[in-house]
């Protein structure tokens, strides 16, 4: 064997062999299965119907690992709720989760079909209730386009309550420019929707007491008690049940504070007392209290007067052209 042939062999077996061998190795592993795909994957806009009056829900499903699916769920009361497994099957598919603010300690269950792009199904609660409820595609909301701002729109003036109705009997009152609610009662709505918006509220609630400012009339903004708290997916600043603020930036009970807050689609951005506390996060879907499930359409502000004593002011709102 001359020298060269030895040298070239040598190089080969340094240089060549381990390549051949790992692929020989990826060749011959098991093949691994693809991530589930289903066609109940994605979010959905429920509306459940109780007692003739239709009532907002949510249901989000995703897969988890190869084989399952999990989601999470916003029934017409409460935050939202983890689901372990969704078990779905021809079409079918069912899921329990335990009760939350409800009444009662079964289980909370929910069953239903998928027909193209629609749900339909029922649901018992923990007392035992049970209602039918239909479900749709929730829309993305992605926004092509900046917004570009239109002229700002003050929502708060005067002695008289002006361009907004009560749900429910009015313990409502407006002094100076200051929307007073002195005990738990009615929600405030405004006469007027809106779509994408930039939005300034300030606010003062006692020790204890709670509120909070729905966009769109879906998206629950958390007005609360929270000095010397731990940021909380219930507590100030949080997008109740889905998003928590970074910090608690919360002034004593009794104290004025704000919130400035935009919000294009789904996307958010808060800032509580001068600080930023949520910079542009998604907004999964609606919380539990929101007037409708129709995410797609412009909606109403809103402020929580049924959770205890609170004041407003200076609410002022620039919606987008």
């Amino acid at each position: 064997m001359n020298r060269l042939f030895q040298t070239n062999l040598r190089h080969f077996s340094r240089h060549l062999l381990p390549a051949f061998t790992l692929l020989l190795a990826i060749l011959t592993m098991p093949s691994i299965a693809k991530p589930l795909a289903s066609p109940i994957e994605g979010r959905w806009d429920i509306t459940v119907d109780v007692a003739g009056k239709p009532s907002p829900s949510w249901l989000e499903v995703r897969h988890s690992g190869n084989h399952t699916l999990i989601g999470q769920f916003v029934s017409f009361s409460g935050s939202a709720r983890p689901i372990s497994e969704v078990h779905f099957k021809d079409g079918k598919f069912h899921f329990a989760i335990p009760p939350q603010w409800e009444r009662g300690d079964k289980d909370f269950t929910l069953e239903g079909a998928i027909q193209g792009e629609k749900l339909s199904g029922s649901l018992t609660t923990p007392d035992g209730k049970t209602y039918t409820w239909t479900g749709v595609r929730a829309p993305s909301l992605r926004r092509a386009t900046a917004p570009v701002w239109g002229k700002p729109i003050r929502l708060t003036d005067g002695n008289t309550i002006k361009g907004w109705h009560a749900e429910g009997t009015n313990q409502w009152v407006a002094e100076n420019g200051v929307l007073k609610s002195a005990k738990s009662g009615a929600n405030l709505v405004t006469d007027q929707k809106f779509n994408d918006f930039k939005l300034h509220a300030e606010f003062k609630i006692p020790k204890g007491s709670n509120s909070g400012v729905y966009l769109r009339g879906r998206y629950e903004m958390q007005v609360t008690d929270g000095k010397g708290l731990e940021p909380a997916l219930d507590q100030l600043g949080a997008v109740y049940g889905f998003i928590t603020p970074s910090e608690m930036m919360a002034k004593d009970p009794g104290e004025w504070q704000s919130f400035d807050i935009t919000l294009i689609g789904r996307m958010l951005t808060l800032v509580v007392n001068g600080k930023t506390v949520i910079t542009n996060q998604e907004i999964p879907g609606i919380t539990g209290g929101a007037l409708d499930s129709n995410e797609g359409e412009p909606g109403p502000l809103y402020i929580q007067g049924d959770h205890g004593p609170v004041e407003y002011r200076n609410i002022i709102i620039t919606p987008a052209k």
